[in-house]
């Protein structure tokens, strides 16, 4: 590979964008807002089929804008850095908070194939038979599936908002064909949406599910280059084991230092753990996230 910084480096991946008649109006009529929502992800299932996206990276990122979504939902005023340091600064083991709480409980859930058990291991309270009902819903399209989902778990549990919009995009990513959770619904659907009910909540997810897809696949975009910049620099990294670490930066969100080092003990220490990051950064192929001179976050 190339250096990153030379002057003919090798062509980034580029990704299809949305067509733009898709979203340049909100569909106000059902039936058009299925096509479009239709439309949309199947074009989403063939522009990211390709091996330059960092599926995990992107589930993962996808994540933090649904626990971000969901804390305005309750009523929380974490942002995305917020989130970001009550899950990943605490200490394994203990109780991150509310906040991290939702983004772990998403984090978890896009991290391994969909199935009841892990589900139920990521969804605290939910029962096994409530997942095991969901993942089997049925109806004409992967979003009418979504909208049972929703609608059945917030009967259940009128303030279950998060877990719904989970459960809802599970069983939209099996019905698109994915094993693994893929973040749709949950980084873009309001409280109002999920206060809506039968034709309306349709109305409402199939318009979600549009808009969903445009922000997921800009960002698959972003993150297929930055994968490629990121890889194309580990012939200019002495530290042992930096293509390792380079596949754990494109494995989640962010990493902290010590985090890197936990999981290559033989490899890096804490310290060395460190310089890599503050060598990428120099690089130009990884970001420092927190702008804090301790207590950092690092991430592509």
């Amino acid at each position: 590979m190339r250096n990153p910084r030379s002057k003919h480096p090798e062509p980034l991946p580029m990704l299809a964008p949305l067509p733009g008649w898709i979203t340049a109006t909100p569909p106000e009529a059902l039936e058009e807002a299925a096509f479009k929502s239709g439309a949309a992800l199947a074009h989403l299932t063939l522009a990211t089929a390709a091996d330059p996206v960092p599926q995990a990276l992107w589930r993962d990122r996808l994540a933090l804008l649904a626990a971000e979504v969901c804390a305005g939902i309750s009523g929380r005023r974490e942002g995305a850095g917020a989130l970001r340091d009550a899950l990943h600064l605490t200490k394994p083991g203990d109780d991150p908070g509310p906040a991290g709480n939702l983004l772990r409980q998403w984090s978890r859930a896009v991290a391994r194939p969909i199935s009841v058990s892990h589900l139920g291991c990521a969804l605290e309270g939910v029962v096994p038979e409530r997942i095991a009902l969901s993942l089997d819903a049925t109806g004409p399209t992967p979003v009418d599936r979504a909208v049972q989902v929703i609608e059945a778990v917030l009967a259940d549990n009128p303030r279950g908002e998060a877990a719904a919009l989970v459960l809802a995009d599970a069983v939209l990513s099996l019905a698109l064909g994915r094993d693994h959770l893929l973040p749709l619904l949950g980084p873009v659907m309001t409280a109002r949406d999920l206060r809506l009910r039968g034709d309306d909540l349709r109305l409402a997810c199939h318009r979600s599910a549009a808009r969903g897809v445009g922000q997921a696949l800009s960002m698959a975009g972003d993150m297929a280059r930055a994968a490629a910049r990121l890889r194309a620099a580990v012939p200019n990294l002495r530290a042992k084991g930096a293509a390792r670490a380079v596949e754990l930066f494109l494995s989640q969100d962010v990493f902290p230092p010590v985090a890197l080092a936990r999981a290559m003990p033989e490899i890096l220490s804490e310290r060395a753990a460190r310089r890599l990051c503050e060598r990428l950064v120099d690089l130009g192929v990884l970001r420092e996230l927190t702008g804090r001179d301790t207590f950092r976050l690092y991430g592509v």
